[in-house]
Order: structure tokens, then C-alpha cells, then sequence
């Protein structure tokens, strides 16, 4: 019962034969104590232990141990003893229905009035279950901060038989039912977290017990009171509805590994967020593969009745979105994060901060990892393994709101109505939901500064040197996780689909010609071995017809069937929507976009002269740079390697070529272009974002608010007159990037020399670029004229 897996003692030899030993009972009812006495009676400590030896019972309660047993002075050893009760075996497995909810009764805690019956009628029902023992002495040297004061060292005697008994249930009913329990006491009473609550009262000017009684009700507002009864009448509640709405294609072999993985590192889950429904999506694969239930980090705008106090119940953990100036909360939950990890509970957190609004992943938040950076450097954990994970859907019910949060709509408050409408929106069948899971990084391993651990170099550098050397490891470690994401997201058909009709310019296309596009697009995929989904169903005639046939259903794609024959095209006012399953899988296809644009650019400036590798690489740098708050770029070297595949897959044999033209020739002769279709609606909306700074004073502070607003509006006005291509290009979050790219160059700040200048000519080159774009798409077959019909 040693609370530490180092600390768990080796097995009783002869020469160790402790001469008594004490049963700490956890007993809530007389029969389970009469089944517990009977046990001990009956020789039970002998059977399981080999111990021939007085045994004293003694109540699992601080006050019981303080008076009969803290105060020994031989050495006895101590075991903790509880009655496991068990649900009724239905289809070969042992779990709580709401048939057991019906009848008023939780199996796993059975009233005191059932529990006679159980043991006469239904033995099989419950069991004596004892923790891993462990000596008085060995307590003592666990706990040696109070191992002197009473009532302090009696709890912790407390603590660690709970967490023994539970360790062992464990065992017996499965690691998807570990739950943490007395939490909010064993945190306070933490001499180090005393400590710091007592400096932050210094620092303050506060009444040390107020800012105590602070810290109290926030962990208690915090810790998740995770119940194994309604985690399974949830997971029940919530398994249809998924159910009828998705079929989960989880990777099977990912999970395997993460298993093997878990019994030695604790895992911190980080998905992409697309909905709301992705914790239990997530959640419900963890647990099919018995996975313990992750304490899932979410913002409180979710933590209304019922659903705050259920989920509460299930692990989730609500956080305040903003602390301000509370050193105290922040406290808690710096503490309270790092005694998840240090105990070994897997995490689970959204790092974009919210849902992607486009499809894509956003720039991550570093708020939490900053406070695992912390409980690395302080010692607190050893290693947490970090797990990336994808949660790709091939239809998404909630995409309306979305879109409409991008034109400027009014994001609805999280309420039991919005609830209700939200379930009731789930009901229409959507197709597969992919999870899949990208190779696991050392947090330890990443964390670092110059290849020494962030807590060891801190003896060798200046504190603001380090503090930023450490931000930086920080964010490094949030880039491997998204690109770790990327790197397994799979190309779903509706992906493909859409990616298809949005860069066909006010056209609408036969099933023939939507084939004729994604057949080189399918080989592109095939050469690479990238993952992707059920793209097989698109090779043939019905299986593409039916995808577009369930994109109609949807509203995001119109067909028109009063002709010869169908023809498909993007619905009016659906392009934000089939924007977002198109960005799903849009990374995979930005090297291929930003290298035609730099060969594009090349063979502007250098007609009749060779393609220079120098000038091609200069030009895609540049585009990078452009598109950096959009995708995640490696570094300079990788993303060099990158493009000299990409220019092998074009022309294998441009270094021959006499000109740069001849690999323009060769783009058009390839029948797949991507510039318009992929980075079109980025750079539209840089530009957009671009002409209203030009045309800003540039001595004007900018309220980014009503400056996101204005680009609104005029993005409207440009579209209307063609300047813009798509609908899609007016989104207020691909007009905030375009804002932070801005910002990044320094044409924010009013002090800045030459501002208008500098603002004037990003404007320009953007509609350079917006131009060049519009010659790649006349290189697309697609979008030249049709043939006539004969």
C-alpha cells in the first residue's frame, strides 16, 4: 500500500514474518463488516499472505488509525480490506445498465437492505479483496514530511490503503475503471503546496486562512469526482447516439501500442477538435480497449446542468477560460494538473483552445503544456509520453453553425437548449469518424535546452535567458504534436470531393469530368502512400455517385438534373462547409501548391534562361513564410527535401531542362494543379486583410474587433466584384491569421518607420500572388471550356 510503484515491497520471506499484522477495514454497512470478520476469522490473512500472525481490524478512517495505530511502536504490517461488489454477468461482461438504474440501485455500491440477499442468493456477486500490505516502518519512510504529526501521517496511512484497494479492483474489474479518490485532501496536505499558498498570502497581503479557503473551494470546483456508475450509464447513454450517427474506424494497432506503452509512462492525449463529439468518440474507443478513463481538460462554458455535474462524473475536468490575476486558482490548477500526471492518470486536452472553424487545424495553445514544462522541471513527474491524435469525420451535422460564426454570426451559448438541438442534429447518418494516433513523443525528451533538461540548465543561465529558452522548447513540442496529427490524418472521399468542385470557377461538373479530376489526384495519393480513408468507393461510377449523391443530402453540394445528365456543383452559400472537409486534408497538398507557384514565379522573371534551383527554392520559401500561421512548415532543410520530391513527382528530369518554361509545360502536361484549389482562399483573405491596413492610418492604434468586422464586410463587397473567388475566402478566422502574419511583420504597431509603405506593398505582392494563382488554374483541365455536346 506503498503510494508509489518503486515503493511497493517485495514479497513476505520466513526471515521477515511480521509478528502481527492490522487490517485496515473499509466497511460502510454490518454485513460487509460480518464478511470481512468472517474472512479474517477463517484464516483469510494466512491464505493470502503466508502470515501466520495476530491480526488486529481496525476502521480505514484518519481518527481510527491516528488512535490505534500511529502511535505503535512495533512494527506491524498493514493491510487494507474491503468488499468488492460486483454487477451481474450479462453477455460475458460485468458492467452497470440502466436496468440496475431502473431498480434504484447502483451494483457496485448495493444498498445495505440488498445486500443480505446478495450474499445468500448470488454469491458470486461479491468478493474479499485486499491491497498490495506494506510494514508501519515502510509508511513512515514514505511519508516522511508527517510521519511525526498524527493526524497528518493518519490520513496518509488512509490515503494509501484507498489507492492499494483500488489498484487491486483494478485487477479484478479492469484498468477502465481507475479513478483518483481523496484528491482535494491529499493536495492540501502537501507541504509544498502549503508553502506556496503561504507565500502567495505574503506576496498579497492576504490572511493565510483566506487564501487557504480560496484554494479549497477551487479544488473542489476543479477535481473530477469520477464515479464507475455513471461512467457506464454515459457511455451507454452516449454509445447509440454515436451509433446511428457514425461508424468509428479507430486504429486497432495504434491502440495496442499505446496499451504497452501505458503500463510504464502516463499518456497525454491531444486531438484535433472538429466538434464537440470528439471526447466521446475518443472517450468510447479508450474504453471498448480498456483503457482507464482519461481526465479530459475542457472549458467551463460546458460545465452546465446536467451535463457539467455528469461529466464531471466522468473525468472532465472544467477550467476557468481566462485566470486573470488569481494567483490562487492558478495555483490549484498548476497543482492539481501535476498530481494527475505525477499519480500517472492519463490527460486528455483540445490544444487548439476550441474548434477548427475551417477544417484545419488552428495554432495550438501552450497554457497547459507550459504547466507540464513545470511538473517536469520541479521533478514532480519523471516522463509523460505525449500522444497526437487525429479525429477526422467524413460528415459533420454541426457545420452550419460553424459557417455561420465565420461570416460574423453569433456563436449560440452552451445552454440545456442548445443541448437538445444538438443531439437532435446528430440523428442523420454521417458516414465513418477516423481515429487515429501519431508515434507518441517524450515529454522529457523534448522539453529541453541545448540537450540538458529544462530543470537542470537552470543552475547555467540567466532566469529571463532560460524563461525563453524554455517557451521556445515549449512550442517546438506543440509544432511536433500538430505535425504528429497531420502526419496520420487520413484524405477522406469527401475531402477529395470537395477539393475537387471548389476549384472549378462557377461550373458544375458531370460525374465524368469529376472522375477525369480526381484520377490524377488518386495517383498522387497512391505515389505518396498517404493515409486516407475509403477512396476505393470513388474509383468507380455508382460508388462516386453515391458520395455526391450524400453531399447533396447534406446541402453542400446542388445537382441539377433537368439535362442530359447531372451535373454537380457547390451549393449556394455552402462553400465555408465544403471549405472545412475539404481543409481536413488540405496539408497534404500545400508542398504540391506552393511549389507550382514558385515555378510559376520563376518562369515570370526568368523566361528563356534555366530553371535555377536557387531562385525556385527562394520563391518557395517566401510562399511559406506567407502561409506559416496557416500549416504547420518544417524547418528550412526538411522542407527543401520536401520540394525536390515533389519537383521529382512533377518533371523527374527538370535539372536537364533548358528553361523554366519547359517545367510550366510540364505542370500543365500533369493534369493535377493544386495552387488554386489549396491556397486560393489563404491568400484572397491575406489580401483582403492587406488593403484595409493600406488603407488604415497608419498613426491609428487598431481595434482588431471592429478591424476583423470592416474586412468582413469589404470582403463581401469583393467577392460581389469578383476580386475574390470564393466565398470561402471570407471567414473571420483566416482573416485573424492574416492579422497575426501582419502583426509577425510589424505593420500593427503605429511607431513602426515607413508603415504605409510596408503595408502598401504586402497588399501588392498578395495580388501578385492572387494572380499568379489565377494562371495556375488556366493550366487545370478542368477549367477550361467543356467540349460541346453532340
Amino acid at each position: 500500500m506503498i503510494d508509489h510503484v518503486a515503493g511497493i515491497p517485495a514479497p513476505i520471506t520466513a526471515n521477515d514474518m511480521p509478528r502481527s499484522v492490522v487490517a485496515l477495514v473499509d466497511a460502510v454497512s454490518a454485513v460487509e463488516r460480518e464478511l470481512i470478520g468472517g474472512w479474517l476469522a477463517e484464516g483469510g490473512v494466512t491464505a493470502e499472505l503466508g502470515v501466520d500472525a495476530a491480526v488486529t481490524q481496525i476502521d480505514l478512517d484518519p481518527t481510527a488509525v491516528a488512535a490505534r495505530l500511529v502511535g505503535r511502536r512495533d512494527d506491524p504490517l498493514v493491510l487494507p480490506v474491503r468488499v468488492l461488489w460486483l454487477p451481474a454477468e450479462r453477455d460475458g461482461v460485468r458492467r452497470t445498465t440502466f436496468a440496475d438504474l431502473a431498480l434504484m440501485s447502483n451494483p457496485r455500491r448495493p444498498r445495505r437492505i440488498l445486500q443480505r440477499r446478495l450474499v445468500d442468493k448470488a454469491p458470486d456477486r461479491h468478493l474479499i479483496l485486499t491491497g498490495q500490505p506494506a510494514r508501519l516502518s515502510d509508511l513512515r519512510a514514505n511519508n516522511p514530511t508527517v510521519a511525526g504529526s498524527s493526524e497528518p501521517f493518519a490520513r496518509a496511512i488512509v490515503r494509501a490503503g484507498t489507492v492499494a484497494l483500488e489498484r487491486a479492483e483494478r485487477a479484478v474489474i479492469g484498468d477502465r475503471y481507475k479513478v483518483p479518490r481523496l484528491v482535494v485532501e491529499e493536495i492540501l496536505d502537501s507541504p509544498e503546496f502549503l508553502r506556496r499558498l503561504d507565500t502567495i498570502a505574503t506576496e498579497s497581503g492576504g490572511e493565510p486562512r483566506e487564501v487557504y479557503r480560496r484554494a479549497e473551494k477551487a479544488l473542489r470546483e476543479l477535481v473530477a469526482a469520477q464515479s464507475r456508475l455513471v461512467s457506464d450509464l454515459f457511455t451507454q447513454a452516449m454509445r447509440p447516439v454515436h451509433a446511428s450517427t457514425w461508424k468509428v474506424d479507430a486504429d486497432r494497432t495504434g491502440l495496442a501500442a499505446l496499451r504497452r506503452l501505458n503500463r510504464n509512462h502516463p499518456l497525454v492525449f491531444l486531438p484535433s477538435h472538429r466538434s464537440y463529439v470528439d471526447a466521446f468518440v475518443l472517450g468510447d474507443a479508450l474504453a471498448r480497449n480498456d483503457f482507464p478513463p482519461n481526465h479530459v481538460i475542457g472549458g467551463a462554458n460546458l460545465s452546465f446542468w446536467p451535463m457539467g455535474p455528469i461529466a464531471r462524473r466522468t473525468g472532465t475536468v472544467f477550467i476557468r477560460r481566462s485566470f486573470g490575476d488569481d494567483e490562487v486558482y492558478k495555483a490549484v490548477v498548476e497543482e492539481y494538473f501535476a498530481y494527475l500526471l505525477a499519480k500517472r492518470f492519463n490527460l486528455e486536452w483540445y490544444f487548439e483552445g476550441g474548434r477548427t472553424r475551417t477544417g484545419k487545424l488552428r495554432p495550438p495553445r501552450f497554457g497547459l503544456l507550459n504547466y507540464l514544462a513545470a511538473a517536469i522541471r520541479a521533478r514532480r513527474i519523471d516522463d509523460v509520453m505525449l500522444v497526437p491524435v487525429s479525429i477526422t469525420y467524413e460528415r459533420l451535422n454541426e457545420l452550419g453553425s460553424i459557417a455561420t460564426e465565420q461570416v460574423g454570426g453569433t456563436k449560440k451559448a452552451e445552454g440545456l437548449t442548445w443541448l437538445a438541438r444538438y443531439i437532435r442534429s446528430q440523428q442523420h447518418s454521417a458516414g465513418r469518424v477516423y481515429v487515429r494516433f501519431g508515434e507518441p513523443l517524450s515529454a522529457r525528451n523534448r522539453l529541453t535546452v541545448h540537450g540538458d533538461p529544462l530543470q537542470q540548465a537552470s543552475g547555467h543561465a540567466h532566469d529571463d535567458d532560460l524563461s525563453e529558452r524554455e517557451r521556445k522548447a515549449v512550442q517546438r513540442l506543440a509544432f511536433e504534436v500538430a505535425v504528429g496529427i497531420n502526419a496520420v490524418t487520413p484524405i477522406t472521399v469527401n475531402a477529395l470531393v470537395t477539393l475537387t468542385l471548389l476549384g472549378v470557377h462557377e461550373r458544375a461538373l458531370t460525374l465524368g469530368e469529376v472522375r477525369h479530376v480526381l484520377e490524377p489526384l488518386l495517383g498522387y495519393i497512391r505515389r505518396r502512400a498517404l493515409p486516407t480513408g475509403e477512396l476505393e468507393t470513388l474509383r468507380d461510377d455508382q460508388g462516386l455517385a453515391v458520395v455526391l449523391e450524400q453531399l447533396s443530402t447534406a446541402k453542400v453540394v446542388t445537382v441539377y438534373r433537368g439535362g442530359l445528365e447531372p451535373v454537380y456543383s457547390i451549393e449556394t452559400g455552402a462553400h465555408l462547409e465544403a471549405a472545412f472537409y475539404r481543409n481536413s486534408a488540405v496539408h497534404w497538398f500545400v508542398d504540391r501548391a506552393i511549389l507550382e507557384l514558385a515555378i510559376l514565379e520563376v518562369a515570370d522573371q526568368q523566361a528563356g534562361a534555366a530553371p535555377g534551383i536557387e531562385a525556385i527554392w527562394d520563391a518557395a520559401y517566401r510562399l511559406r513564410d506567407l502561409l506559416k500561421f496557416e500549416f504547420f512548415f518544417p524547418d528550412r532543410i526538411e522542407f527543401a527535401a520536401a520540394m525536390s520530391a515533389e519537383m521529382l513527382l512533377v518533371d523527374r528530369d527538370w535539372e536537364q531542362r533548358d528553361n523554366a518554361g519547359e517545367l510550366v509545360c510540364a505542370l500543365a502536361d500533369s493534369g493535377f494543379i493544386m495552387a488554386h484549389r489549396v491556397v486560393r482562399s489563404f491568400f484572397d483573405a491575406q489580401l483582403v486583410v492587406a488593403e484595409r491596413l493600406a488603407a488604415a492610418d497608419p498613426a491609428e492604434p487598431l481595434d482588431r474587433k471592429q478591424f476583423i468586422d470592416e474586412c468582413l464586410a469589404v470582403g463581401r463587397q469583393m467577392l460581389l466584384q469578383q476580386r475574390l473567388h470564393s466565398p470561402e475566402s471570407v471567414s473571420s478566422e483566416l482573416f485573424s491569421s492574416a492579422l497575426k502574419l501582419a502583426e509577425n511583420y510589424g505593420l500593427l504597431d503605429p511607431g513602426t518607420p515607413d508603415l504605409a509603405t510596408r503595408r502598401r506593398e504586402l497588399a501588392e505582392e498578395l495580388a501578385t500572388i492572387g494572380a499568379r494563382i489565377s494562371r495556375a488554374a488556366t493550366l487545370d483541365p478542368s477549367n477550361r471550356a467543356p467540349r460541346e455536346t453532340v
